[in-house]
């Protein structure tokens, strides 16, 4: 059997590749998407940052240029790469220095970071 035919048993194949190469592509487009939006609503621009999870797939941290931010799981590290691709955003390899100092917190975050560090308010 050549290498590009399908395995009718299995299902394995060039045909599996293809559609899983598919379905990471639009995966990717609406991670990218969201990226815009996010971007759009925090100042028109946004920076990045992955963190790489393990099976639980990649983290995509966001931080707009209001200093606001959120993150956005992908299913893997590939799919991820190709969603802050597409976006256009800028991509640090990691979230220190003036990547980090770019963060706003707020009242809530203080808050959580009191109850776990400091005996502050008890998680829900």
């Amino acid at each position: 059997m050549a290498d590009t035919e399908v395995d009718e048993r299995t299902g394995d194949g060039a045909a599996r590749a293809s559609r899983q190469e598919a379905r990471n592509e639009r995966r990717a487009a609406r991670l990218a998407k969201r990226i815009g939006a996010f971007a759009r609503r925090h100042g028109g621009a946004a920076e990045g940052q992955l963190a790489y999870l393990g099976r639980a797939g990649t983290r995509i941290v966001l931080v707009g240029r209001d200093g606001d931010w959120g993150d956005l799981l992908a299913p893997s590290h590939h799919v991820a790469l190709k969603a802050v691709e597409k976006s256009g955003i800028t991509v640090h390899e990691s979230f220190d220095g003036e990547f980090a100092a770019k963060v706003r917190t707020g009242p809530y975050e203080w808050t959580r970071m009191a109850g776990i560090q400091v005996g502050g308010p008890a998680n829900p």
